[in-house]
């Protein structure tokens, strides 16, 4: 029996599959073709051998089963050098099958496009992975093409005189990455469905978006991925209006930014990060209040750093921000004037991502990687538990509450805990501060007025320094602001520096074993004091 060329053509994305057909069928390739793909050939003049006519059944429940039959996967997982294996062939009158171009049923787009659980289903291929990968197990005779994007490579080496070793060794590797993401994505829908949290097991796809120039540092390399499906409100919906490409370390704290911005909803809102921290916050009635009130936060830091903003960049607002060097900028608008003017800054880059005040998907989850493990968990999306104490809500909706006297009043819990309560100016400022205190690492302290910052310490050893750090930033401004700490005092030291630097009410999440030094301290010098319940540690 002498064996004939053959390639098995069966593809869901026809992307050029035509002009690649009639490439092989130039090179001396009869091809095997089935439903849909089939179809699209004979329409395009092709000659085409139908599936039913090698396996000698018909395509049957609805095209569930086509290849999955002898007469295929042995032609592709027959070993030619084999005497045994080929010897078997012709006993059987089965032919090899050289070259396999197969991409699976979109399940990926079909759950885009938010399907229902049953049509997603019917949407996971079982016949293509199982020929891709049996093609791929014996990739020293079978090329198999999974990305159309290959299919002038493959035909270019076969008018050179065959696929190389090398080519078909790197096919064979697309082919499991290929199969490897497409069962994550099916995994991780189904555990969806089932509400589990935390599976046993856990697979991602990551599919790349960029190579970086470099890392953190010029000597590490670094690439960027995103995940299959594009979140609203992230890094990877923007747009780039201008600009060189981002760097490492421009995404990473690019995405610090945008996660603090989130807290303010629809309220005009500017952030300024730099290394992933905030270092000036502002609200106002519009864009060009928030701004300023974010760049006076800390005109020094704000230098060379990156800007989130979630109303349209225009005119006036574009004059300010060009008067100092900035490397971000995203808005979800930008007027013509603004582009024009912020356009004429070197080194400056300009992101537009649509919605960018949009909160987390549900589903989404905060991932650390760690030598030789992942740590997995919730992303923190509250700001305070029990909003049914009604202390505070998000949107700043105030009402002040007094816990109970006596003994109660200096120990854990949710209220007020001094004898002065807060004023409702207080009260809002201390909201500001809490939100922003809880985008800034560890340990962190916060000091503002309201609608800004006055003062940032982050990232320090022990609380106190954060504090001084904190007010030394404010300077004079830290008299008459509140003061925001993401986690308990340890000690009454920082209530001091309270008293020093003339900050008048203090938010914090209580739960130290003393507690009531904070509190007396708090007292003695007519500072308000409300504990939430809740830290909000970010390492």
């Amino acid at each position: 029996m002498e064996m004939k060329k053959r390639a098995l053509v069966s593809v869901s994305d026809k992307t050029g599959v035509v002009d690649f057909c009639k490439g092989l069928i130039a090179n001396g390739f009869e091809i095997i073709s089935t439903g849909g793909t089939a179809k699209a050939l004979k329409d395009a003049g092709l000659k085409v051998i139908g599936i039913s006519e090698i396996t000698g059944f018909p395509e049957c429940l609805d095209g569930r089963v086509k290849t999955l039959h002898p007469n295929v996967h042995a032609g592709l997982l027959a070993m030619r050098a084999n005497p045994e294996h080929m010897k078997q062939l012709e006993e059987l009158g089965i032919n090899t099958i050289d070259i396999v171009a197969v991409n699976l049923y979109p399940f990926k787009a079909t759950l885009a496009r938010g399907a229902d659980f049953a049509e997603c289903i019917e949407n996971i291929d079982i016949g293509g992975p199982t020929m891709i990968r049996a093609a791929a197990k014996n990739y020293q005779d079978v090329a198999v093409i999974v990305d159309p994007k290959d299919y002038s490579k493959v035909l270019e080496e076969l008018a050179n005189g065959g696929v190389t070793l090398e080519t078909k060794k790197y096919l064979q590797y697309k082919v499991f990455a290929h199969t490897a993401e497409y069962d994550s994505l099916i995994s991780n829908y189904l555990a969806d469905q089932l509400g589990i949290q935390y599976p046993d097991t856990i697979t991602f796809a990551y599919e790349k978006a960029q190579d970086m120039r470099y890392g953190e540092n010029p000597q590490q390399t670094a690439v960027f991925y995103n995940e299959p499906f594009i979140r609203k409100g992230s890094l990877s919906s923007a747009k780039q209006l201008w600009g060189k490409e981002l760097s490492y370390n421009n995404i990473n704290d690019a995405n610090g930014a945008l996660e603090l911005l989130k807290e303010f909803g629809s309220t005009p809102a500017v952030v300024a990060c730099k290394h992933a921290n905030p270092c000036g916050v502002g609200t106002g009635k519009d864009i060009y209040e928030a701004y300023m009130r974010a760049y006076t936060s800390d005109p020094v830091s704000v230098f060379g750093g990156i800007l989130a903003i979630n109303g349209t960049v225009d005119e006036k607002v574009a004059e300010e921000i060009s008067k100092i060097f900035i490397e971000i900028v995203m808005a979800p608008a930008y007027t013509e004037k603004a582009l024009e003017i912020l356009e004429g800054k070197k080194n400056i880059r300009l992101l537009q991502i649509d919605d960018i005040s949009a909160r987390r998907d549900k589903s989404a989850r905060d991932m650390k990687k760690v030598y030789g493990g992942l740590l997995v968990q919730e992303y923190d999306e509250c700001l305070i538990k029990d909003e049914d104490m009604g202390l505070f809500s998000r949107k700043a909706e105030v009402t002040v509450t007094k816990t109970p006297s006596g003994k109660d009043k200096t120990v854990y819990g949710l209220g007020v805990v001094t004898d002065r309560a807060p004023t409702a100016e207080e009260v809002e400022a201390m909201m500001f501060a809490w939100r922003v205190v809880k985008h800034t690492k560890s340990n962190a302290i916060v000091i503002g007025k309201p609608g800004r910052t006055t003062g940032i310490g982050m990232g320090q050893t022990n609380r106190i320094w954060a504090a001084q750090q904190a007010i030394a930033h404010a300077g004079d401004e830290a008299k008459g602001s509140v003061m925001a700490s993401d986690a308990f005092f340890p000690f009454s030291d920082c209530v001091e520096e309270c008293v020093k630097a003339g900050i008048t009410a203090i938010i914090q999440p209580g739960g130290s074993i003393r507690d009531k030094d904070s509190v007396e301290a708090a007292n003695a010098a007519g500072i308000a004091m409300v504990f939430v319940g809740e830290r909000h540690f970010k390492h």
